[in-house]
């Protein structure tokens, strides 16, 4: 058994972080990470529980796959917990493909920093076992390798869905603004069209009761 762990500090709160968390695939960083697909999710006296299904392409030697057999696509099963309540986000993934011989468990926790609260402490950890296969200690070490590279791209990957929702909201208040401008610059339009018909509606009334009177004016009045 191989155990991996490691710790990262991301200078975001954890309300961002964590709804990157759920964006993080796919990403450019990591294409490795092929899709996911809601199992299962509930809300339970407030936090949220998710069962997901992760496929993904290990891209293992040839001479690994000859011991354990082939695969496409690799299957895990992940469950996850979200309370917003305190502020903490627990993912566990396990392998579903290759489990006769390979089990790799996972669990990733993001929570506020205790020392900062406006950024957001990362702690992954992961238990690599591997049996009934030659070389077992030599794949073992394969794969906590793998799981080491993949850690760093996912944490690269948490940047990038950052950057990609602020580049959303600065788009969503840009286009606001512009709906908000359309819409004071056609209600000004209106107003102005109002505005010149009740002149020109007045002016015509107006054009008509000097008309009225002209004519009252230039007409025999009766003698007495």
């Amino acid at each position: 058994m191989k155990i991996w762990t490691s710790e990262h500090t991301f200078n975001h709160p954890w309300e961002t972080v964590a709804q990157a968390a759920w964006r993080k695939y796919p990403n450019p960083m990591n294409p490795a990470v092929i899709g996911t697909d809601v199992v299962d999710r509930k809300v339970v006296e407030g936090v949220l529980h998710t069962h997901r299904l992760v496929s993904s392409k290990w891209g293992l030697p040839r001479w690994v796959l000859t011991l354990i057999g082939p695969a496409n696509i690799c299957y895990a099963s992940e469950h996850s917990i979200v309370d917003p309540n305190t502020r903490s986000m627990t993912l566990k993934t396990r392998n579903l493909t290759f489990g006769k011989y390979v089990a790799v468990d996972e669990m990733v926790h993001y929570q506020p920093h205790p020392e900062d609260s406006g950024k957001t402490l990362l702690r992954q950890e992961a238990l690599v076992t591997v049996q009934g296969v030659p070389l077992n200690s030599y794949m073992e070490d394969l794969l906590t390798t793998t799981i080491m590279s993949n850690a760093g791209k996912g944490r690269q990957a948490i940047e990038w869905v950052i950057d990609k929702i602020n580049k959303e909201v600065k788009e969503l208040k840009i286009n606001a603004v512009k709906s908000t401008d359309e819409i004071l610059t056609q209600t000004k339009r209106s107003i102005g069209g109002i505005t010149t018909s009740a002149r020109k509606s007045m002016d015509g009334i107006s054009l008509a009761a000097k008309k009225s009177l002209s004519d009252l004016s230039s007409k025999d009045m009766p003698k007495i």
